[in-house]
């Protein structure tokens, strides 16, 4: 009955580590703190709409297409962990991602051209 007892426990706390293991596993894959932002645009209208720190890629496109405001509002960047930016002129636009603000709007600007501006960033932290 003693080695019974002792395999059923031995047993027991196998299963537990192994559960241990499979939850931090997870948690390494899906971190809780992760967060969303997005860009929605629609050009003809100008229209823009950001969102930033949300907690699915879904509310924040969501937002930034609420924010937006045009019907054929199209989300034109999503990012976690890091910056987006929006520049235009009125013939073009670009999208350009980064680690900072700064960063991203530097790209967006020297993809769009000299007579484009940013009309809108997001970062996420």
């Amino acid at each position: 009955m003693t080695v019974r007892r002792t395999l059923r426990a031995l047993a027991a706390l196998l299963f537990a580590c192994a559960a241990v293991q499979s939850a931090a596993a997870w948690n390494d894959r899906h971190p809780r703190n992760l967060y969303h932002g997005a860009i929605a645009y629609h050009h003809a209208s100008g229209s823009v709409g950001w969102a930033t720190d949300r907690h699915t890629s879904r509310e924040a496109r969501i937002e930034a297409l609420r924010q937006c405001g045009h019907e054929r509002c199209e989300v034109v960047a999503s990012v976690t962990r890091g910056c987006a930016a929006l520049a235009r002129d009125a013939k073009k636009h670009a999208v350009q991602k980064g680690a900072t603000r700064q960063e991203a709007e530097a790209k967006a600007l020297r993809r769009c051209g000299e007579r484009c501006e940013v009309a809108a960033w997001t970062c996420t932290r």
